[in-house]
């Protein structure tokens, strides 16, 4: 949200600072999201150049752009991890990843997870490394520890490790 002024910190009294991020990731426009992600890539490699390898974490949404970063970035981005994040919508794509990526499903979650299959094979297909964990029984937004309906510490704990332990293998 940095283009339009960053996260909202403080609610007016009528919406939640939650409720106002919301709006804004909602009104963002995909394709330049992706690409101010890849420019970010390219600044990066260009500013600090063997100073450390690019990763991207995103839960829902913001997997959704972890997948869709993957893809536009090509070699630019060397990890991604994605929680609960959609499937880009033309899986042939895949042949474009060169990322290692971790894909983190909530069990519970029939939308998110009715693409994981294509998605997976697509990559398979690909030759991209990549790692697929579900965790039964949890919600979408399992993670989200600011939501008491969908949290599950169990499972953010153990994707939260997985994701620490992925990272430190192929960026540290």
């Amino acid at each position: 949200l940095a283009p339009n002024g960053g996260t909202p910190t403080l609610g007016d009294g009528t919406i939640s600072a939650e409720d106002k991020a919301r709006t804004m990731i909602g009104a963002l426009d995909r394709q330049q999201t992706v690409a101010d992600g890849v420019a970010t890539l390219k600044w990066l490699a260009a500013s600090a150049p063997g100073k450390g390898a690019p990763g991207a974490v995103g839960f829902c949404w913001g997997g959704g752009m972890v997948n869709a970063l993957a893809v536009a970035a090509g070699p630019a981005l060397r990890a991604g991890a994605a929680y609960y994040g959609a499937a880009p919508q033309d899986v042939s794509d895949a042949t474009r990843v060169k990322a290692r990526l971790m894909l983190h499903y909530a069990g519970l979650d029939e939308r998110i997870n009715a693409m994981g299959p294509a998605w997976q094979a697509a990559l398979t297909a690909a030759g991209v490394r990549f790692e697929a964990h579900t965790y039964p029984g949890v919600n979408h937004a399992f993670n989200n520890d600011t939501n008491a309906a969908r949290y599950n510490k169990a499972a953010a704990d153990l994707a939260w490790g997985r994701t620490v332990e992925f990272f430190r293998k192929y960026l540290g």
